[in-house]
């Protein structure tokens, strides 16, 4: 019992400061501005290979967009593609791809607070104008 909870990470183990963990990761595919799939080094393959990660605190564009208007659609799929986009310059240009304060989320995905080569790449994308503030519930329809 004891091996098999010492293999689990800590984030899965209950009462454990997973704030403070920082992984190294490798991309492997990436959906679109704010998640990817990514094999988190030093994990074990079931929990930490080909896992998929949302970036914290932001929310970009949904290639799927759900807006009302046609023209609200294609306005948000446009600035998806862009946000993708971005995403895939910064993390397949990395030498260094970090996930910091890991936290278990929806869908089976890692929530984390992506830094590449140092920087925040949830911090760039706001700045780009690819993301806001994550809030739940919120849409890009009719920003």
């Amino acid at each position: 019992m004891f091996l098999m909870a010492a293999s689990i990470p800590t984030f899965l183990r209950p009462n454990c400061d997973h704030m403070s963990i920082t992984r190294q990761a490798s991309v492997d595919s990436i959906f679109d501005g704010d998640t990817f799939r990514a094999t988190v080094e030093n994990w074990q393959p079931v929990i930490g290979e080909r896992m998929p990660v949302r970036i914290a605190s932001i929310d970009t564009p949904e290639l799927r967009s759900r807006c009302d208007t046609e023209v609200e659609r294609e306005r948000e799929k446009a600035l998806a593609r862009k946000a993708k986009q971005f995403a895939v310059a910064a993390l397949r240009g990395a030498e260094r791809i970090e996930l910091r304060q890991i936290e278990r989320g929806s869908f089976f995905r890692l929530v984390a607070e992506v830094y590449v080569d140092g920087e925040s790449l949830g911090d760039k994308l706001l700045e780009a104008g690819l993301a806001m503030p994550y809030e739940e519930g919120g849409s890009w329809c009719g920003r």
